[in-house]
Order: C-alpha cells, then sequence, then structure tokens
C-alpha cells in the first residue's frame, strides 16, 4: 500500500471459505476489509451445494485467523474429527464469522468491475499510485463505485461451470436440451429432484469426486424399492486407470478416497455402465424427447432421460479484464501457481503451499484466491485457500518474512498418476514399469484395484 491508498479498504469479493478467512486475517492485523458479497447470506455458493458432504474434517475447514475472531463470542468449534455438509459449514462456521465481521461484510453487491481509477489497462503513467475502483451493481438496481487500496478476488468458479464439449465449448444441441441437462451434484432428498432422477436413465460425465459423488446418489437411490429402473451411463473423456477412481484407502483424507470407491462399487455392482474415451461432440433430442449423446469419433449412446454435467469449473474474469494480470495460457490460473497444480504435469503427493509470491500479477495489490486461483485444475482443497490468504494479509500488512513462511502440510493424495496423461483417452492402454508417478496401470472395471504406494 501507498500513502495514497493505505486508509482505503481491501475489497474482498465474496464472502466464501477464503472470503471470510481473509477478512479475518486482515482485520488481525489492523487492515479494514470489505467483503462484498452478491447473495444475501454469506457462503452462497456453499448453500448452494448444501446437500453435499466434504471430504475435509471440522479441523481442516476452520480458518485459525477465523476461530480466533469467532472465540469471544461464545462460539464453540465443531467436533474437528466429524464430516460437515455445505449447509453444516455454512450454518456453523461461515455465517457466524460473517456476523462477527460485521459490517465489514456487505451482502446483494455484485462486483462488474474492478480497475484503476482514472487508468484503463494500457495506461502506465502514475498507475501503481491510484487506488482500485470496484463498480458493484446492487441488489436494488443501482450500481455504484467503491475505492480500496488493494482487491482480494475470492469470488470462486461456482457459477461458471464447464460445459458438456470434449473441446471446452458448448456441444452441439447442448443449449436446447438444458432442461434436460443439470450442472450438479443431485439432492435425492429433495422430492422433486428425486422424481427426476428415480426410474430413469442418467448420463453423469466427469472424472472428479463431484462425478463419484453423483454416480453413489444414483446407486443409493437404484436400491430403492419405489426407483425400479433407476441407471447411471458414466461418460469419461479417458480410459479407465489404476488412478480413475482416486487414492481408495490410500489418501490420507479418507473420506475423498470413499467417493472412489463409491463410484466403483456402482460400476461393479450394476448401477451405472461405464463408457470410455468419449468426447462429446453433439446432443440429439429422439422422438420421444430423451436425449442422445454423440462423440467426436461418431459414437452414438443409448438414449437417456438426463444429464449431469461434473466436467469442472472455470473461473469468469470478465469483471477483472481491465487488470493487468499474468495467468497461465492454459489453466488461467496465476503463471507462477500453474506448474504446481497443473494436471498435464502434476501427478502424486502434495501440492506446494503456495502464498502471495506465487499468487502475485503484474497489477500490483491484486490477488485472485481460493478455488478461482486454481483457474480450471481441480482439487482445490480449503486449507489451501487459508494459507493463501494468511500470506497475502502478512504481505500487505508490511511482514514479508511471515508472508514467505509455510504453515501448512497438505495431506496426500495416495494416488499416483502418469505426468501428461490427463484426460487421454489412449491413458489406460499405456503402462509402464516402477516409479512413483509412472503411467498408471490398466484397472479392469470389476476387479480389484491395483495397490497404490506412497509417493
Amino acid at each position: 500500500m501507498n500513502a495514497s491508498t493505505e486508509a482505503l479498504p481491501v475489497a474482498v469479493i465474496g464472502a466464501g471459505p477464503a472470503g471470510l478467512a481473509a477478512a479475518a486475517h486482515l482485520t488481525g492485523r489492523g487492515i479494514k476489509p470489505l467483503v462484498l458479497e452478491a447473495g444475501a447470506a454469506a457462503a452462497t455458493a456453499v448453500r448452494e451445494w448444501g446437500h453435499v458432504r466434504l471430504f475435509s474434517t471440522w479441523s481442516e475447514l476452520v480458518d485459525p485467523a477465523a476461530e480466533k475472531l469467532l472465540a469471544p463470542t461464545g462460539w464453540t468449534a465443531p467436533d474437528g474429527a466429524t464430516y460437515p455438509s455445505g449447509a453444516d459449514w455454512a450454518a456453523f462456521y461461515l455465517q457466524p464469522l460473517a456476523d462477527v465481521l460485521g459490517e465489514r461484510v456487505r451482502y446483494g453487491a455484485t462486483v462488474i468491475g474492478v480497475s484503476r481509477l482514472g487508468r484503463d489497462r494500457i495506461v502506465d503513467a502514475d498507475r501503481e499510485q491510484q487506488p482500485f475502483t470496484v463498480r458493484i451493481a446492487n441488489a436494488d438496481g443501482t450500481e455504484e463505485r467503491i475505492l480500496a487500496s488493494a482487491v482480494i478476488d475470492a469470488s470462486g468458479t461456482w457459477y461458471t461451470p464447464s460445459p458438456i464439449g470434449g473441446d471446452g465449448l458448448p456441444a452441439l444441441g447442448e443449449k436446447a436440451a438444458g432442461d434436460r441437462i443439470s450442472y450438479r451434484i443431485p439432492d435425492l432428498k429433495n422430492p422433486a429432484t428425486r422424481a427426476r432422477y428415480a426410474g430413469k436413465r442418467t448420463a453423469v460425465i466427469g472424472s472428479g469426486a463431484s462425478a463419484f459423488t453423483a454416480l453413489a446418489y444414483l446407486a443409493d437411490l437404484a436400491e430403492a424399492e419405489d426407483a425400479t429402473g433407476t441407471h447411471a451411463t458414466w461418460i469419461l473423456r479417458r480410459g479407465i486407470s489404476g488412478s480413475t477412481f482416486g487414492g481408495g484407502s490410500a489418501d490420507q483424507l479418507p473420506a475423498r478416497g470413499a467417493l472412489g470407491l463409491a463410484a466403483k462399487a456402482a460400476v461393479d455392482n450394476g448401477y451405472a455402465d461405464a463408457v470410455t474415451g468419449f468426447r462429446t461432440d453433439a446432443i440429439q433430442r429422439g422422438s420421444d424427447g430423451r436425449l442422445i449423446l454423440v462423440a467426436e469419433d461418431g459414437r452414438r449412446l443409448d438414449a437417456v432421460d438426463e444429464v449431469i454435467v461434473l466436467t469442472g469449473l472455470r473461473p469468469d474474469l470478465s469483471f477483472v479484464s481491465e487488470l493487468r494480470l499474468g495467468l497461465d495460457e492454459r489453466l488461467q490460473a496465476p503463471v507462477e501457481l500453474a506448474p504446481l497444480i497443473d494436471p498435464n504435469q502434476h501427478s502424486c503427493g502434495t501440492v506446494y503451499p503456495h502464498g502471495v509470491n506465487e499468487l502475485s500479477h503484474p497489477e500490483q495489490g491484486v490477488y485472485i484466491v481460493g478455488m478461482k486461483s486454481y483457474g480450471r485444475a481441480p482439487t482445490f482443497l480449503a486449507m489451501t485457500g487459508y494459507e493463501q490468504v494468511r500470506s497475502i494479509a502478512a504481505h500487505l500488512a508490511g511482514d514479508q518474512e511471515a508472508a514467505e513462511r509455510v504453515e501448512l502440510t497438505l495431506p496426500e493424495t495416495g494416488v499416483c498418476g502418469g505426468a501428461g496423461l490427463f484426460d487421454q483417452p489412449a491413458a489406460a492402454e499405456e503402462t509402464s514399469g516402477g516409479g512413483c508417478c509412472a503411467a498408471p496401470e490398466t484397472l479392469t472395471v470389476g476387479a480389484p484395484a491395483p495397490s497404490s504406494g506412497g509417493c
């Protein structure tokens, strides 16, 4: 911060886990945050997947600086060994934290643009002496401008899911078939949602934890007496290999490992069929209204009633387009962070804990944190976001030693995947001898998974 801007607040975009943790760390450093949340309450996005249970325990979901703020209010930390749902996380931690921050959190404030005051991204003159200008659309339809000394973008990626198309674009016909397509894990405890999938054939597209969860939910539904005929077709763009179902019992986050095992059980028990190497090119609607998925290679699948698309999320960079960001051309993550998280290269072990050095941009004073910092890369953990904002708050307070100090050890994934094999249909056919990070062994669905050694 410079003398002309240090009296201004630090604008934090998003009152989710990373945004509220950033506000807590800034407050602890004597820096005034202003958290701008588009929703009417804290953790709006988390509440939308509130029916899903996290694979991290409470001990990994509460930020230390936030806990310090909450302690004087009589707040009691939940049992650290238990696993909350998204709804629990919002109700018992995130909303209480926002309440403690009080007027430092502003609801119904959608950020529609960020720039330097009087400087578009082209202008160099006195650029870094100008405060940031944050344009807001209020819930009542009015707009206003807020000045800030720095900007921490913790807006996440929840509202920009990736489409079906294997080329990163919507498949032909995807928009027209929108009435039968969902981009979320279904809440099958909701009667209307349950009725949508019970007794139906559903295509689940994706290969991560969200797809595992959807498959497990649909398998549970298929076992219900009133849901006869419920069946899933699991569509993977790559082949099935030893790493397809995650780390299993080798995962140091046991609940995460269990998701992969549940997905495998859904296939083994006949509740789901796996279709591999299938990159969707088009969606056609049959005469009965059901959907037919067509691959780039011309393969056509049997018609399904519903499609659940869980192909990842991507950052919305539209409202920060006037800032000079240094983003990796593939992942859309900060250039210094990208090599640490790139699924084309990163295989097993931990993601090195990172902070202000990896998250800085050519535009000084702007930081993208939390899920959004990973761009299009998967496997983000809440504790990673907490370490990010701890480091950034220390930097903004002038404590560079603390900013560069690593205060986090991440759990091992328990998965050894092949470098360069991410999302390749041929990956299942490739094998290599030895080594932690050799190409994964082929896994036959229905057979026991090969054991994975530690990295």
